[in-house]
């Protein structure tokens, strides 16, 4: 008896970690973000027109809290607003003035990820 019900405690357990390692792999967990939900950080709006874009090719990216933290770092630069996807792991950065690469680069990887490429 006292077998059975740890079998049955082990399941439970192994059931919640299942359903934990699937929500962190699908991008919906807190997994680094400390905390149970996600901070939606607003899309930003350009004062002047787009003059151009440039796509970030980034890695690190785990779940939705990562894209938040790119994305919030790289709407600081003035005259820059991104869209950053998780599945496509890149950031497709607007800028309404010249944005040099090094300026981008730096700002993802203080964010805590490491920048593959940049593209225009």
């Amino acid at each position: 008896m006292a077998d059975i019900i740890v079998v049955l405690i082990v399941i439970v357990l192994l059931g919640f970690a299942l359903r934990g390692a699937i929500r962190h792999f699908k991008g919906d967990s807190p997994c680094c973000g400390g905390g149970t939900g996600i901070i939606k950080t607003d899309d930003k709006e350009l004062k002047n027109p787009v003059i151009g874009k440039k796509t970030v090719h980034i890695e690190g990216m785990t779940c939705e809290h990562c894209v938040q933290s790119v994305k919030k770092a790289l709407n600081e630069i003035e005259g820059v607003s991104a869209r950053v996807d998780l599945q496509k792991k890149e950031a497709v950065v607007s800028y309404d003035r010249e944005i040099e690469n090094d300026v981008l680069k730096k700002t993802v990887e203080k964010a805590g990820f490491q920048v593959v490429s940049i593209t225009e």
